[in-house]
């Protein structure tokens, strides 16, 4: 019995409020109990922190880190709002500007992140992230000049960047150069020969290359390696309907529905197809890399 009290104690003082009173006490269990997923609890630290010491300059960390937890929660306009209250305290903050910028990107304000990106470029010429995503919102927003010039300065840091090559093959088959791109993704598929977007990328040039063999050839390749990759069961479905191979076609667009695509998107994703595949790809390889991050000091 005094065993099962004593734990019991020892438990309540692990994880009650109670027992951490000072503000780094309390900022440093928000950010322990974000890291193991305990967002409500987590945010119960920082709220007691901040009313704590409303004035201190740290207060952007965890407004910073607030926004995270929210974002998590998918109460998007409040994450926002968290995430503006840090840059108020700390504007040159890059981890908080990249935050709010992948949440705006988030939330479809692609506007609004192209600038909190190039804010991040201001204070940090070579930002990587930023000089990728700003990128792919140029893309989405079809200022090719800018987004070539974003991926060339990108390569220029890091030539293996992989998002980077990946963006510039896409950017010279949007120009009609189909060769150029074509060499850029088959010298990445040597170096990597067991990435299925990358098959999907090529498979979308052989098809504007009028190769709908070899394109099915790279679909059905991605995949085996991939059986979740939305992007090849859409682009598949596309040339079975273009192939009058109805039932095929129906499969597919089932398949990549139940993977997540919604019904209203399929007719836009299908007759915007060359625009769709790349920046959805992108997005797509942009969240496996920058997750929702949890800052512990600013800089």
């Amino acid at each position: 019995m005094k065993k099962s009290i004593l734990s019991f104690l020892v438990y309540i003082i692990g994880v009650s409020p109670v027992f951490a009173q000072t503000y780094q006490e309390l900022s440093d269990r928000a950010i322990a109990c974000t890291e193991q997923d305990s967002l409500a609890q987590a945010e119960n630290y920082i709220r007691q922190a901040l009313k704590l010491e409303p004035a201190n300059p740290h207060n952007a960390l965890l407004f910073s880190n607030l926004g995270t937890i929210q974002r998590r929660q998918r109460d998007y306009d409040q994450a926002l709002e968290s995430y503006t209250y840090a840059l108020n305290i700390a504007p040159r903050a890059v981890p908080i500007l990249l935050n709010r910028a992948a949440l705006n990107l988030e939330m479809g304000r692609n506007e609004q992140a192209r600038v909190d990106y190039s804010l991040v470029l201001d204070l940090e010429k070579d930002n990587r992230e930023a000089l990728l995503m700003r990128a792919y919102i140029y893309v989405t927003q079809r200022d090719l000049k800018f987004a070539r010039a974003d991926y060339e300065r990108l390569l220029k840091l890091d030539p293996q960047n992989y998002n980077a090559r990946l963006g510039l093959a896409t950017l010279e088959q949007k120009d009609g150069n189909l060769q150029k791109a074509l060499e850029i993704l088959n010298k990445m598929l040597v170096e990597d020969p067991q990435d299925a977007a990358l098959y999907v990328a090529r498979a979308g040039i052989e098809q504007d290359m009028q190769h709908v063999d070899l394109a099915m050839i790279d679909l059905e390749e991605a995949l085996k390696l991939n059986p979740s990759q939305t992007e090849a069961y859409l682009m598949r479905g596309q040339i079975y309907l273009s192939q009058k191979k109805k039932n095929l076609a129906k499969q597919d667009f089932e398949k990549a529905m139940s993977l997540g695509v919604p019904q209203a998107d399929l007719r836009g994703l299908l007759s915007n197809a060359n625009d769709k595949w790349f920046t959805s790809l992108v997005y797509y390889l942009y969240h496996k890399k920058f997750r929702k991050r949890v800052i512990k000091r600013i800089s």
